[in-house]
């Protein structure tokens, strides 16, 4: 059983997905038996999420390649899965920057993917891909990597729960 207050259980939601109705739908199924059971509801309640919702939780992420600012858990999370053997490459870090402005004069919002476990160069890759999607299919897949995200996150966050 993950022994959590209803606050406690609520900013680890929000610290994984900065979406109000997710959080309230999560909170609503607890207590969880598991960890297992609460990434199943999470993730289900993540599935799919609206675009006003996917708008609601950008907000809270930066641009790939850019430092989080201020401090909390959610900016934690950006930092560590932000991490990789190649994130100090100037040339990368570069075409990465252009890749953001040129994803964001495309789509009006900031490029989100699963970084953890991803290089800088996977990512610009799958930046590049992405530039040439249609917005819906985009839309669908940023409410995807959200969702991803945030299971990623609550599973680290519980990892330790019996």
């Amino acid at each position: 059983m993950i022994e959590l207050s209803d606050t406690e259980l609520r900013d680890g939601l929000r610290a994984s997905l900065a979406v109000e109705r997710w959080v309230d739908e999560v909170v609503a199924a607890a207590p969880f038996a598991s960890v297992a059971e609460l990434l199943e509801t999470a993730g289900e309640a993540a599935t799919p999420l609206s675009p006003g919702e996917i708008d609601e939780a950008i907000a809270h992420h930066p641009r790939i390649g850019e430092k989080p600012k201020g401090e909390g858990t959610s900016q934690a999370f950006s930092r560590s899965e932000q991490s990789s053997a190649d994130a100090a490459d100037e040339e990368l870090a570069a075409a990465i920057a252009k890749g953001n402005a040129a994803y964001e004069e495309r789509f009006g919002r900031v490029f989100i993917i699963r970084a953890a476990g991803r290089t800088r160069a996977e990512i610009l890759e799958e930046l590049t891909r992405r530039l040439e999607l249609p917005n819906s299919t985009e839309l669908e897949i940023v409410g995807e990597q959200l969702r991803d995200i945030a299971l990623l996150r609550l599973e680290k966050l519980y990892e330790e729960a019996p």
